[in-house]
């Protein structure tokens, strides 16, 4: 797998309603108002990607516990969910419309996994901090999928082939977190964690070969997996993400690298 570049995946996308699945590395806040190859690539993949008919995202930063909420809001409301940032962080909006025609029937089609209906949401940085600049004039509808923190990884792994029909829908379905993630061991001279590096080269090869059922296996995994990922709302969007694609999907690469020693920025896209 190479980086992609964005012509190519431009002539890619140009032909199909079928949408692609994506995972951003979405890592610190700041990308949000600095130039910098984060914000430039999203920016850039923007300009290769259809217009959906709506967008689905799933954050790292929308967590619950033993039912999935789904965001039916007319209106999402933008939520700054960080804290110590300047402040022009705070004065950020994203006003896209909602799509809760599509978001409940959403909801009817989990059923199985105890889905609810929630109003009270919106889009968290997770969300807007990425959409601004995929889709800047904030004109395609969009809403949010929580991440159910009490499951199993092979769980989520599962829940993205059930979503994967919303592709053929116009759907685009968005996982964003990162791969890595261990604020703990943040490093401020940028120097890389052997374990870090050895995560995410896994998920990379993983991913290459399509050994999805790998990155869900926590006894193949053993203690790496929490070593780069204390807590593991950052890493199921990625699973998630893997779950939707298909054999006929190819595998693009937006970003790669680890920042601050412990934050993989690995980005990547099927289609």
């Amino acid at each position: 797998m190479t980086n992609v570049t964005y012509q190519q995946l431009k002539r890619s996308l140009s032909a199909s309603e079928r949408m692609p699945v994506i995972f951003l590395g979405h890592g610190s806040p700041m990308n949000i108002i600095e130039d910098n190859r984060y914000s430039r690539s999203w920016m850039e993949l923007g300009a290769s990607l259809p217009t959906p008919q709506a967008i689905l995202v799933l954050s790292a930063h929308w967590m619950s516990q033993g039912s999935t909420l789904v965001d039916v809001s007319a209106q999402p409301r933008t939520i700054h969910d960080f804290y110590g940032f300047p402040k022009a962080l705070y004065e950020e909006q994203y006003p896209a419309p909602g799509a809760p025609r599509l978001a409940r029937e959403v909801v009817q089609s989990l059923d199985h996994i105890n889905a609810h209906e929630d109003e009270t949401w919106g889009l968290d940085h997770g969300a807007w901090a990425l959409l601004k600049f995929l889709y800047p004039e904030a004109n395609v509808p969009v809403f949010q999928m929580s991440i159910d923190v009490t499951k199993p990884l092979d769980w989520h792994l599962n829940l993205g082939k059930t979503l994967r029909e919303l592709r053929h829908r116009g759907v685009l379905i968005i996982g964003s977190g990162n791969v890595v993630h261990n604020l703990r061991a943040l490093d401020l001279d940028g120097h890389v964690h052997d374990w870090a590096l050895e995560f995410d080269d896994k998920v990379g090869q993983a991913l290459q070969t399509r050994r999805f059922s790998s990155l869900a296996d926590t006894r193949e995994l053993g203690s790496l997996l929490y070593q780069a990922n204390p807590t593991l709302e950052h890493y199921v969007p990625a699973l998630t993400v893997a779950g939707a694609s298909d054999e006929q999907d190819r595998l693009f690469s937006i970003t790669g690298g680890i920042e601050l020693g412990a934050v993989s920025m690995r980005s990547f896209l099927f289609y």
